[in-house]
């Protein structure tokens, strides 16, 4: 492919004496574009032209681990060079354990090394290959090929990856920072670094960033495949994994925010109350998973229509429900009072039935589907609530839990309680679905929907 091609003419460009002008390799390409058959090509080049490179030459390779290494040879190398009908009948491999090397008739070695500073320990090296460079802790093996190097002449040492973590690929980190600056300041000699990305705010769903950060895009990969892989990220919430294997982006491995829905601003704008009461309205009991603490949610129209949402109650324990539920009731006169059987909430029932309070009980797929009805209700603005803390507090820690091709809430810190936004979640739910419910007649005890 051209950028192959492109690679290879500046790495390996000699000057007026005959020698590499580039001893040091970077390159970050996006995945899946190619980087093993230009690892193998420039391999068997070295291998190969002995008398240029004067006698046989000793090429290593690493990846992640050992075993990784191995399989590359076993998978992609090898077989490419047995099929190969000039080079079939020019190699033997060998694979004996801890022995794994491809040798070529004029006495050329292309091996495999573990993960470890002993690496390139016993001999001398001229091509060193660190696969997957993002998935090293440190410079360990750089720091074991150099000095097997030292004594040969035109040695490169090649480090190849797709971008890594930025809270988990050190080495790399700072190897690409150095590669950017040295093309920013235009050196060309020493290190030859080479990197096809996509810039830090660019839109991911954008095809013409695609197509300016993916060169093997339109030889060995499709644009379809491509919108397939976005929409599977999408999905699964897995945006950063996209960008960081696709679009080659530096992102965090574990992202904070990868799983919110909407924002605490979002919230906020929704804040508003009127001066009448809204009616008509359901309750929801929820639970924390801790048990600690024990809510109250309701959901009432508002006159202009849109839904009300708030926290009746909070409080310790679950001791006190019953008793502020019967007083609601008779009260408010709700559709409903609901109870997810699937929630902490679920050993109130019998308790609450006990107290003659009639029960709704909302969970499993419904519960799903509250969830998303409630973020297109914040999304178009027919949900408000009145600025409650406790609310606000719940928001700002609520993610996304997949359950298949569906989500439910959960909470991005384990100490903060996510049961608040759970209620007013199936209050809202639940009052819609009462409201398309065949009128029943409203009386002192709560209409069920069972």
């Amino acid at each position: 492919m051209p950028w192959q091609r492109h690679v290879v003419d500046v790495a390996l460009e000699l000057d007026e004496a005959g020698r590499f002008v580039y001893d040091e390799v970077g390159l970050l390409v996006p995945r899946q574009s190619g980087k093993s058959t230009l690892i193998l090509s420039t391999s068997t080049h070295r291998a190969s032209a002995g008398q240029f490179f004067d006698g046989r030459q000793r090429i290593v390779y690493t990846a992640q681990t050992r075993n990784k290494a191995r399989e590359k040879f076993e998978e992609d190398f090898a077989p490419e060079l047995q099929a190969s009908r000039y080079f079939g009948s020019r190699v033997k491999t060998h694979w004996g354990n801890g022995n794994e090397h491809i040798r070529f008739v004029n006495g050329s070695r292309f091996s495999i090394e573990a993960n470890t500073d002993k690496a390139g320990h016993g001999g001398t090296l001229d091509l060193s290959f660190i696969d997957e460079a993002f998935a090293q802790a440190d410079a360990r093996l750089e720091q074991a090929f150099r000095p097997a190097m030292i004594t040969r002449e035109n040695t490169q040492l090649w480090w190849v990856s797709t971008a890594g973590w930025l809270d988990g690929s050190p080495y790399l980190l700072e190897k690409c920072r150095a590669g950017r600056d040295q093309a920013d300041m235009g050196v060309r000699e020493g290190l030859a670094y080479f990197e096809w990305s996509a810039p830090d705010d660019a839109d991911p769903e954008d095809e013409d960033v695609w197509a300016a950060c993916m060169p093997a895009l339109g030889h060995t990969i499709s644009l379809d495949a491509i919108r397939a892989e976005y929409r599977a990220a999408v999905r699964d919430s897995n945006l950063n994994g996209f960008r960081r294997a696709y679009l080659n982006q530096w992102v965090l491995k574990e992202d904070p925010d990868a799983d919110v829905v909407f924002t605490g601003d979002d919230w906020a704008a929704l804040e508003g109350v009127e001066e009448s009461r809204p009616d008509p309205v359901v309750f929801v009991v929820e639970v924390a998973d801790s048990r600690k603490w024990a809510h109250i949610g309701l959901a009432g129209k508002r006159t202009d229509g849109a839904t009300h949402v708030q926290v009746v109650r909070s409080d310790r324990g679950t001791g006190w429900i019953a008793d502020k539920l019967v007083e609601l009731r008779d009260a408010h006169k709700p559709l409903a009072v609901i109870v997810n059987p699937a929630s902490p909430a679920a050993s109130l029932i019998p308790d609450l039935e006990a107290a003659g309070i009639e029960l709704t009980l909302i969970g499993g797929r419904e519960e799903a589907a509250a969830c998303g009805a409630f973020v297109d209700g914040v999304s178009q603005g027919s949900v408000r609530h009145g600025g409650q803390k406790l609310l606000a507090i719940s928001v700002g820690v609520a993610r996304r839990r997949m359950r298949g091709n569906t989500w439910v809430w959960k909470s991005a810190e384990e100490s903060t309680d996510i049961s608040p936004l759970r209620a007013v979640t199936l209050a809202a739910y639940g009052l819609d679905r009462a409201l398309a419910a065949p009128k029943k007649k409203r009386s002192g005890l709560v209409v069920g929907l069972r």
